[in-house]
């Protein structure tokens, strides 16, 4: 953060506190946060269809919540890949009965969403943070909607034109570079940089073996200043180290947690919350250890 006043020293570890809309904050640095995964979609990789039905969405996300959840992230339009991408009237009708019940639970709420205006109406609802896999390049008008509001925002590396066979000049420098030019976009339209919070984006646009060095290397990006948010949760690159399909990935999951939390990561976005959560504990315990 840039005002003294909201930083300490934990173990030499950076604490702060960023400010969410509707009066709530985060506090990033003391313990790794758990982002649970809400898909309100008929058509996720991994869960798609299992909380479609609005009531169903909002007894998981609650029973994440008991699980350890110290955010939810609520989706309603699948970026898996082959999926076609639904309008933004329909994503607003999954999502926004699911944001506006949480809200009255007095859960922090993330909305996993590109476009202006589906953010929009999901912070008017109660929503504390969205959660951009485009880059502000999907929906050039979402980054006015994040500075009027000024709320933080989780930026995603997401070069998906990468093709099969074609390469990074170099991994972690092309995507630094890359998320330091949505930066430095983001505060020249008037959105504060303490807002913003970066995502490598593991699975875009990047092969497992690009995806496994992301995390070996995620320290790299703490010299950008900004919380990290890794989400590997049960993604391909897992199944193709582990030759596993996705109900089997858990394992693999919760090691890639336990890796990025040892490599930085200030977010884990997950599909297992009680798992992750508990791996998260131990792993800040030995982290965190200055015996």
């Amino acid at each position: 953060m840039n005002t003294k006043d909201s930083i300490s020293y934990v173990h030499e570890e950076l604490v702060a506190y960023m400010q969410l809309a509707h009066g709530r904050s985060l506090e990033i640095g003391k313990k790794t946060l758990i982002m649970g995964i809400l898909n309100v979609t008929p058509d996720s990789f991994s869960d798609g269809g299992r909380f479609f039905n609005p009531k169903y969405a909002v007894e998981h996300a609650l029973q994440m919540v008991e699980d350890g959840a110290d955010i939810i992230d609520v989706g309603g339009a699948s970026s898996r890949p082959n999926s076609i991408m639904v309008d933004e009237n329909e994503e607003l009708r999954r999502i926004l009965p699911v944001v506006k019940k949480l809200a009255e639970k007095d859960v922090l709420i993330s909305v996993d969403t590109f476009r202006a205006r589906v953010a929009e109406e999901a912070l008017a609802q109660g929503a504390h943070l969205i959660n951009d896999i485009g880059s502000f390049e999907m929906d050039p008008e979402l980054l006015k909607v994040l500075c009027r509001w000024q709320v933080p925002v989780v930026l995603m590396h997401n070069r998906m034109q990468v093709k099969p066979g074609e390469a990074y000049d170099d991994l972690i420098a092309d995507i630094m570079m890359d998320l330091e030019q949505s930066i430095a976009k983001a505060v020249a339209a008037g959105l504060k940089e303490e807002f913003i919070i970066i995502d490598p984006g593991l699975g875009f646009g990047k092969n497992p073996g690009e995806n496994r060095l992301l995390l070996k290397r995620l320290r790299d990006f703490r010299k950008m200043g900004r919380p990290i948010l890794i989400g590997a949760s049960r993604k391909n690159f897992i199944g193709k180290t582990l030759n596993l399909e996705i109900d089997e990935r858990l394992e693999g999951s919760l090691a890639t947690v336990a890796i990025a939390i040892m490599n930085g990561a200030d977010i884990v976005r997950v599909h297992d919350v009680k798992e992750s959560a508990r791996v998260a504990r131990m792993t800040d315990a030995v982290r965190l250890e200055n015996g």
